[in-house]
């Protein structure tokens, strides 16, 4: 259950970070609202996550996934551009939170 836990935390990890730039400052109602929504849920998902996991594979990957997911996400939604240099940083985020993975006792 816990990787379901980090899973959601994740997930309104990058809704938190999509809705703080249509927050323009917290000076929109509604994305501001879905912004403190996001925070309570995400990091609450993540406290209930980290009571099983260990916190140095659950918060790399829980910021792993929501840098990847914003980063593709203001891609799609934002018209951010992709460069290569994006690409292969978040190859290199993907390598590392894996090599966290794979080296946990």
């Amino acid at each position: 259950m816990a990787w379901v836990y980090l899973g959601a935390a994740a997930i309104f990890e990058v809704i938190f970070a999509l809705s703080m730039k249509y927050a323009e400052g917290f000076t929109r109602l509604g994305p501001t609202i879905v912004t403190a929504i996001a925070v309570i849920c995400g990091i609450g998902f993540l406290t209930l996550a980290l009571k099983s996991l260990p916190v140095s594979i659950a918060y790399p990957i829980w910021t792993a996934i929501g840098t990847l997911g914003t980063v593709v996400f203001g891609f799609l939604f934002l018209g951010e551009a992709l460069t290569a240099a994006k690409i292969v940083s978040a190859i290199a985020i993907v390598g590392g939170v894996a090599g966290l993975k794979l080296t946990a006792a």
